[in-house]
């Protein structure tokens, strides 16, 4: 089966099934990551109250945490759910946002890792230093560093929790089940929009909900990121349009986009 037609069956598993996605996820992109996930055929939920999140994460394909807007109540919720998802075999993708930036971003990261072990860990090349002991410069949550500089500390990062690694960048690395794997796909647009890398994050959470392998379900999510984001900036006149596009390419993706723009290489 090709590349292009493997990151196909995932889709359609998405569409068909529709998979629950629990989200406990910053306030910048809430409505942004849910009708991205409403594109792309997943059935996303916003759900970050203590006294709901484990009963909530049981209904769940998957669960996907983003620590971008941090409160106390919020990372005791996030364990919680983290906790409950482990405990029935719900994959957990892990959005470290500006770890390395902050002392409280960086101690979260590794109280949440420390509590449940992600599937999917997907930040920029800053936070996945930071979170591998390295230097991580940050400006803000942004990173300092291209994905191929943080290839070695993504290895060691999945190494030490034998989870998948992604690195996003221009171009995206994807390290778990003993191999890289890199996405060649996207556009510069992009990075003029807020929350598109949150918007991975979450769509990794759908792909993670009907692909048991995280480390092709990662690289395939990652692949549609980019393969959409591209289709989106062509019909573009700037940043704007590019997100309204880019729900609209989620939606009507075909195999054919996928046949015509994959650069996936594994």
């Amino acid at each position: 089966m090709s590349a292009a037609s493997q990151v196909w069956h995932d889709v359609q598993e998405i569409r068909t099934r529709a998979p629950l996605v629990h989200n406990i996820t910053n306030f910048v992109v809430m409505n942004t990551t849910t009708n991205a996930l409403l594109a792309i055929g997943a059935s996303p939920v916003m759900a970050h109250a203590e006294e709901e999140v484990e009963e909530m994460v049981s209904f769940a394909g998957a669960l996907v945490i983003n620590i971008g807007t941090l409160r106390g109540p919020w990372i005791e919720a996030m364990k919680r759910a983290m906790r409950a998802a482990s405990g029935r075999g719900v994959p957990i993708v892990l959005d470290p946002v500006g770890a390395g930036a902050t002392r409280l971003r960086t101690d979260t990261c590794f109280a949440l890792m420390e509590a449940a072990t992600p599937a999917i860990v997907r930040g920029n090349a800053s936070e996945i230093r930071a979170l591998a002991g390295g230097a991580g410069e940050t400006k803000g949550v942004d990173s300092a560093h291209g994905s191929d500089e943080a290839v070695d500390a993504a290895t060691a990062l999945a190494d030490r929790l034998g989870s998948t690694v992604v690195v996003s960048g221009a171009e995206d690395v994807i390290v778990g089940g003993g191999r890289v794997r890199r996405v060649g796909n996207g556009d510069v647009m992009m990075t003029r929009v807020t929350g598109m890398g949150c918007t991975a994050t979450a769509l990794l959470g759908a792909f993670a909900a009907v692909n048991e392998n995280t480390a092709a379900a990662a690289a395939h999510g990652m692949a549609v990121m980019g393969v959409c984001g591209e289709m989106a900036a062509e019909r573009s006149a700037g940043p704007g349009s590019l997100q309204m596009n880019f729900y609209d390419a989620l939606d009507t993706l075909t195999q054919d986009d996928l046949g015509r723009r994959l650069k996936l290489e594994a």
